[in-house]
Formats: C-alpha cells, sequence, structure tokens
C-alpha cells in the first residue's frame, strides 16, 4: 500500500537507481517528491496565439519547429532555430548551444517560456534568448500514455532535480510530471480509508472547515495538475485554495514549534534578579546625560524581564546609533550587582575589541556600590596567544571577571564560568543558532537571561521566523546630537570631484572612509563581499556568466581560496571577447564590463594620486587581528585622515569625528549593509555625508536600491526593500545559519498566512477546543516532534 513514507525506490517510473540520485537532493519518501512543488504553470489549453505576443514581456509559446543551425561565430558557438505558428515565427538563441545541435527536427511541437524582445533579423518580429523548451510529444509510442499532461491543459513545470533515467532521460518537468501524475493515481485506486486518510492528513478538520481549506491530497492534487479554469494569475502568485493550504500548514508547525518553545521557557526557573538601590546607582552612573524615551522604555522592558524568575529571551533592535549598547551594558550591571557574572559575544574580533574599549571607558572610573571595588573585564579572541587567553580562562573561572567579552572563542570548551546570570549576543544574524545555546549552556550556568542584539532592521515577516521565541524590544528614536547624513549618488566619472571633496573635509579637521568590495583586484576568497543577487541589465549577457567566470564569481560573492589563475584566465578569455567585434548574425549583444576596484589598489592610486599629502590607513579582513587595532586605534586617535576598507568595518566602529563616507561600486552591496556602512558617520556633531559612486549600467533593482538610500534613514523601511529583493536566505549577506527552509511558503508573498498561522497556532497550544478530537490533537504534536526535529534539529532552546 503507498503511503506518505514509502521510499521513493518503490514508486513507479523510480526504481533503485534512480531513488539513488534523488536522495542525494533530499527526496527520499513519496512526501518528498509531492511537495517538489511546480515552480511556474504554462496555459498550454489556450496558449497566447503568435500573432498576440508583445515585446518585454515572460510568454508561452507553442509552436513547430521551422528550421534551426549551429553557427560558429568569433565569441562563442550559437544555435538558432525559427518557431511558426501560421504566418507569424520567433527567433530562439543559445549561447554555447553546441549541445541542441541534433535536439530538433523539422516539424516538431514545442513549449517556449522565455523573455520576447524585438528582433531585428527576417525571422520574425520578436526573439527569445535562452528560453526554456520542451519537445511535446507527437502521439504514439512510449509518450502516447501521459500525452495529456503535456498539451490540452493547464501544465505544471518544475526545476529540474539533476540526473538522468536508466535509458538518459533527464529527471526534468516531464519525467517529474509522469512520475507525479502516477502517484495521484495510485492514491485514488486505494481509495483511501478513513484511518488512512488521517495519516495523511497534517490539520484538524475543524481547523480547516473554519479556513476553508481543502484536505492534504486533494491540495497537493490541485496545485499539480490545477483543473481547467484555475485562474493563471492565482496559479502564478501561489493564492489557490491548494496553494494557500499547503502554505499555511507549513507556517503552522514553525509557529506551533515556536509556541511549544515560548511555552517550556516559560516553565524554566532562571534568576530573579532584584533592582534595588545598589542596583539603580549602579546604572545610573553609566546612564547618558539625556536618555531618550525609547532607550527608558526599552532598559524597563528587560529589567521587567530580568526580576522574573523565568530566564529572559529578549531581541533587542536598534538602528545604527541608536545607543543598544549603553542599554546592554545597563542590563549588564543589573546582573553584576546581583553578583552574576555577563558575557558578550560579538562576531568580529574588531567589534569585539570596540565592545571591549567602550566597556572600560564606560566602568573604568566607577565602583560597584555592592562591592566598593571598580568592575572586572576581560576580553577573549581567538588571536590571543595562548598565555594570555589561559590566564582570562583562568579569571573567568574563577569569578574574578564580572564581564567578559570576546568572540567565538568565548564558547570553546576550555571555558566555564563560576556564575553566569547574562547572556548578551550582538549581531545575532551572524551566528549560528546552536552557537547561542551553546553559550546558553555553559557548566556553571543552569538558565541565564539571554539578550540577543542586532543593528540590521528586521522585517516582521523575517522577525517571526528567525526570532519568533523571543520577545522584542525596539529602539526607534536616535539619541540627541546624531545629525542626519546627507546621501548622494555619483557616477565613477565624477571620482575627481569626489577626491576634491574628501579633501576639503579633512582640511577642515574632519575624517573619511572609503569603502571597496574587494580586497584585490585579483583575488575573489574575500569574505567580506555581500553582493546582492541581481539579474542583469540584458538577458544576452546573463547567459554569459557561465563563461565570466570571475565577474560572476564576484557578483554572487562565491569566494574560493585558490581561484585566482582561473579567473585570471577566465577574465582574459572574457575581456577578449568582449573586444572583437559582434557578428551580424548575432547582433549587438552584450557590452565590455569595467573591472572592480579593489581597496589594495585604490589605496596606492589615492595615496599617490588625488588624495597624496594626507595620512591614509588601509584595512581588509585579511590583515592580522594586530594590525587590524593598530589601524584602527591610528584612525580614532584622529592619526589617519582616510580609512580605505571593506566592508569589516560595516559594524562596531565609532569615530565621531568621521564624516564622510564614500561607497566604491555602490551598486554591489545589498541595502542593510549600505545602511550600516552609512551609519559609521553622523556620530559627532558635524555635517556628515555619505557618498554612493557607481560605475557602468546598473540593474533596476541596484537603481531601486540606491534611489531609497538616497530617499531615507529610516532603517526598517530599508530592510524591507532589502529583504523583498534579496529574499529572506540571503538578507544578511550570507546564509543565516537557522533559517527554517520552506517547501511552499514564501516569507515575503505569504506574510498574510504568516500572521494568520500565528494566531492559530497559539490558539490550538492554549485552548481547548472541543471541536478537535483528542486523536487529532495527538498526531499534530506527534507530527510538530518528527518535523520540527528533522528540520531544525531541536525542539526546545
Amino acid at each position: 500500500m503507498l503511503e506518505l513514507s514509502t521510499p521513493i525506490k518503490f514508486v513507479k517510473l523510480v526504481g533503485e537507481r534512480i531513488a539513488v540520485e534523488l536522495a542525494k537532493r533530499g527526496v527520499e519518501t513519496v512526501e518528498d517528491l509531492l511537495y517538489h512543488l511546480p515552480f511556474r504553470y504554462e496555459d498550454r489549453l489556450n496558449p497566447v496565439p503568435m500573432s498576440a505576443l508583445q515585446a518585454g514581456t515572460m510568454a508561452s509559446v507553442i509552436g513547430e519547429v521551422r528550421g534551426s543551425v549551429l553557427l560558429q561565430t568569433r565569441n562563442m558557438p550559437l544555435f538558432e532555430m525559427t518557431v511558426g505558428q501560421g504566418l507569424s515565427t520567433v527567433k530562439c538563441m543559445w549561447f554555447r548551444g553546441t549541445y541542441l545541435r541534433d535536439k530538433f527536427h523539422v516539424g516538431q511541437m514545442v513549449a517556449l517560456y522565455g523573455k520576447l524582445e524585438p528582433s531585428r533579423s527576417s525571422a520574425g518580429k520578436f526573439k527569445m534568448i535562452q528560453p526554456q523548451f520542451e519537445i511535446l510529444p507527437s502521439g504514439g509510442g512510449a509518450d502516447a500514455e501521459f500525452s495529456m499532461l503535456e498539451v490540452g491543459r493547464i501544465v505544471p513545470v518544475y526545476e529540474s532535480l539533476g540526473g538522468t533515467t536508466a535509458w538518459g532521460a533527464k529527471l526534468g518537468s516531464k519525467w517529474l510530471r509522469r512520475v507525479i501524475w502516477t502517484l495521484f493515481e495510485e492514491f485514488e485506486k486505494q481509495h483511501i480509508s478513513e484511518s488512512a486518510s488521517q495519516q495523511i492528513e497534517t490539520l484538524p478538520g475543524a481547523m480547516r472547515a473554519r479556513l476553508s481549506f481543502p484536505d492534504r491530497l486533494k491540495a497537493l492534487k490541485a496545485v499539480h495538475f490545477p483543473e481547467a479554469g484555475t485562474p493563471m494569475v492565482e496559479l502564478m502568485s501561489a493564492t489557490t485554495r491548494g496553494h494557500r493550504r499547503l502554505i499555511f500548514e507549513e507556517f503552522f508547525y514553525l509557529e506551533l514549534g515556536l509556541e511549544l518553545k515560548r511555552r517550556r521557557m516559560r516553565e524554566r526557573v532562571g534568576t530573579a534578579f532584584v533592582t534595588n538601590v545598589k542596583v539603580r546607582e549602579a546604572i545610573k552612573q553609566v546612564l547618558p546625560f539625556h536618555p531618550t524615551a525609547a532607550q527608558k522604555r526599552v532598559l524597563g522592558e528587560i529589567a521587567g524581564d530580568m526580576r522574573r524568575p523565568q530566564p529572559m529571551r529578549r531581541l533587542l533592535q536598534g538602528d545604527v546609533g541608536s545607543g543598544k549598547t549603553i542599554v546592554a551594558m545597563q542590563a549588564a550591571l543589573v546582573a553584576i550587582e546581583n553578583g552574576y557574572q555577563t558575557v558578550l559575544m560579538a562576531p568580529t574580533e574588531i567589534l569585539a575589541t570596540q565592545h571591549y574599549l567602550s566597556a572600560r571607558k564606560l566602568l573604568g572610573d566607577v565602583l560597584s556600590p555592592r562591592t566598593g571595588k571598580p568592575y572586572h573585564v576581560t576580553l577573549l579572541t581567538g588571536s590571543l596567544d595562548e598565555a594570555t587567553k589561559r590566564e582570562a580562562r583562568g579569571r573567568i573561572f574563577r569569578g574574578e571577571t564580572d564581564l567578559a567579552i570576546g568572540t567565538h572563542a568565548l564558547i570553546e570548551d576550555k571555558v566555564d564560568f563560576q556564575n553566569l546570570g547574562l547572556v548578551i549576543v550582538d549581531e545575532q544574524h551572524r551566528f549560528g543558532v546552536q552557537q547561542r545555546f551553546r553559550l546558553m549552556k555553559k557548566p556553571g550556568a543552569l538558565d541565564p537571561d539571554v539578550l540577543v542584539m542586532t543593528a540590521t532592521p528586521i522585517p516582521r515577516t523575517l522577525a517571526l521566523t528567525l526570532y519568533g521565541d523571543l520577545d522584542a524590544s525596539v529602539i526607534d528614536e536616535l539619541p540627541p546630537g546624531r545629525t542626519p547624513i546627507v546621501t548622494r549618488r555619483t557616477t565613477e566619472e565624477r571620482a575627481e570631484d569626489v577626491w576634491s571633496f574628501v579633501r576639503k573635509q579633512v582640511e577642515a579637521g574632519r575624517q573619511a572612509y572609503i569603502v571597496y568590495p574587494v580586497i584585490e583586484g585579483a583575488k575573489d576568497d574575500q569574505p567580506e563581499l555581500d553582493f546582492p543577487q541581481d539579474p542583469e541589465p540584458d538577458a544576452a549577457e546573463a547567459s554569459l556568466k557561465a563563461g565570466a567566470t570571475s565577474s560572476a564569481a564576484l557578483r554572487n560573492g562565491g569566494e574560493k581560496s585558490g581561484a585566482s589563475k582561473k579567473n585570471k584566465a577566465a577574465k582574459a578569455r572574457s575581456t577578449k571577447a568582449k573586444a572583437t567585434k559582434p557578428s551580424s548574425k548575432t547582433e549587438k549583444l552584450f557590452e565590455p564590463k569595467k573591472a572592480l576596484r579593489a581597496a589594495t589598489d585604490m589605496y596606492e592610486e589615492l595615496r599617490l594620486g588625488p588624495l597624496s599629502g594626507l595620512r591614509l590607513g588601509l584595512l581588509h579582513g585579511r590583515l592580522s587581528a594586530d594590525d587590524k587595532d593598530v589601524t584602527m586605534r591610528r584612525f580614532q586617535r584622529g592619526d589617519l585622515d582616510v580609512l580605505i576598507a571593506t566592508t569589516v568595518i560595516e559594524v562596531g566602529v565609532d569615530v565621531p569625528n568621521a564624516s564622510v563616507m564614500v561607497i566604491e561600486h555602490a551598486e554591489r552591496f545589498g541595502l542593510a549593509q549600505m545602511h550600516q556602512l552609512r551609519g559609521r558617520v553622523g556620530r559627532g556633531a558635524a555635517k556628515s555625508y555619505c557618498v554612493l559612486m557607481t560605475g557602468g549600467r546598473l540593474s533596476e533593482q541596484a537603481e531601486a536600491r540606491l534611489d531609497a538610500m538616497v530617499r531615507t534613514q529610516n532603517g526598517f523601511e530599508l530592510a524591507e526593500l532589502d529583504l523583498q529583493q534579496r529574499g529572506p536566505g540571503e538578507f544578511f549577506g550570507t546564509r543565516q545559519a537557522g533559517m527554517p527552509e520552506f517547501r511552499v511558503a514564501n516569507l515575503i508573498r505569504d506574510r498574510a498566512l504568516l500572521e494568520l498561522a500565528k494566531v492559530e497556532a497559539a490558539r490550538f497550544a492554549s485552548e481547548p477546543d472541543p471541536t478537535v478530537s483528542s486523536e487529532e490533537k495527538d498526531a499534530v504534536w506527534a507530527r510538530l516532534k518528527m518535523q520540527w526535529q528533522r528540520k531544525y534539529g531541536l525542539v526546545e532552546a
């Protein structure tokens, strides 16, 4: 009997050999395969006639192959095919298309999907560059049984699973349609009994009825094989009843798991800190002269949590320069004045050192009201020599340290605390979820309070998934004295004007940052990179990415050490290709691209050229920790006028005298990162400026990012746009450890269903519902445990 848990090798048309390949791609059971959903649909019941096509649109076209040719241009082989429908034709082009030479034959019917562009050739009004295609069945033979899946209906299109069948067919859309169709036929043949149906179902019947959702199997079939008449707009936007039910289900179990974590946390016993006269006296000693109302409110929320006997789990959000650190230090004093230790973990040595120096400055001249002695602050980072680290670990273990500040070195097994009461994690998105848990579970600490800080504004949808188990506080007000930052766009053609402006600011006694996306021009193993995944401005240009190895590696931020030789060769090939005159057959398909400017190269160029005579420093991720520290200290003391850097300065750098931030190749950065970089200036009384310098043509997304930076300094508004452009997986520049991977849901598109799922999850967990049977409740909790452990590796924090 076929069940959702049946191993995929027992499915018709699969077998053991293909099952091995599918397992490598995470498809091991029938359920896994059914959740490999179509990413788009083609209306092959009512296709758009070629005579009604419009340039600039994405279109599905069905036509007859009229002819094809493989052209050997001076740049690359180019396969051209003409597809017709009556008197109308469309020319299709594939770069490096040698593999298609024997694929098509005159008279074949094909389905094409791609962007229509005007064509200046005689072969039709339109062309498609690199279209996706499927050869349609001609009737008879092996295709006869499944021909009704290919034409005369709304046809699902799937992402290929890779690999091939035993007879050489790719595991693409056609193969997937046939296998998934046979699965539904098999389920229908079994006439699923009520008990079997309950095993397939994942939501209580009363909930489905209340929300007007179909049962699970019907929803899956409607998504894979929509009935005629299903609006294409709903299918492409995933808003059909079937889609909505599957999306809700995924969000529901995520939110139910987070609700379970919150409930279990409330059952734990933590430390009930007191906020007596001595604690308030300690806080007043480090309180800003004029704290903002937002700082007061947030400190009150944190102190309220710390007074409770349950361990605090709170997220502190605040835009750059909002004063999060001072609030965190005040929370640390609550724990310290109660006789407990506090630990602050930062993602980089520069940021950890900055926190250490700030804490020393803040606490250096004050005495603890409880002990009458100075506070003891210890720094522990990986680059310290072994003797220094051993001494620091000893002070922490013996309780001689009130506040320990450091990097990942703090979660090493060798580090033990005597009495840890509060854990502060800065820039949490740069850590994996498990790292936070390891710090919370240190010996000597049963359940410390946890305060998670981030200067990256997080949209609500992302916060509900990433930090759904945390209560949130937001500092939404800048301290007095912070001046608005004037932001302007310009191009590299006006670079001389920019350098002249920087020189004038330095002559007025100010300092400046100049930030580059890469360290060295010829290398790409640079961890600072955070390039957004923009579509290319030109579709033909996008097709050349496979050949332009170096530029693709830089664009994607994909860094492989030791790849520079290969990239140099690719760059040379690319340059040669771009310098060659395009063939008349191929028309003009692409334009030359300019090389990225790099920090080390521009340091020399500026030092000897436009900024000669000024004191320049260089800071990037490949420098040793000592060299970084020396350079940063010189800049903070005013011994350097201009700091040329990579994004290593994105967080934790506080130089009030710096009034200019120049970001070169600004189109290459994500919005959140540009916003963070801009926040390095405007920290003093002087008027501050951010200059976004761009080079070459810009994509629509890059234009939107730059315009938004000029338009607003609201971090949450910028974060929403950044999330829309880059998607949740890359929102923080690198793949977030612990980010849920959804099979159906989309955090940006499906916000309303996420909010609904959160409400329903809280209702299911807390309110007894007489319309839901005990068997259904048990099934939900059992599935939650299985799914939560499988997807996230933990049920409770």
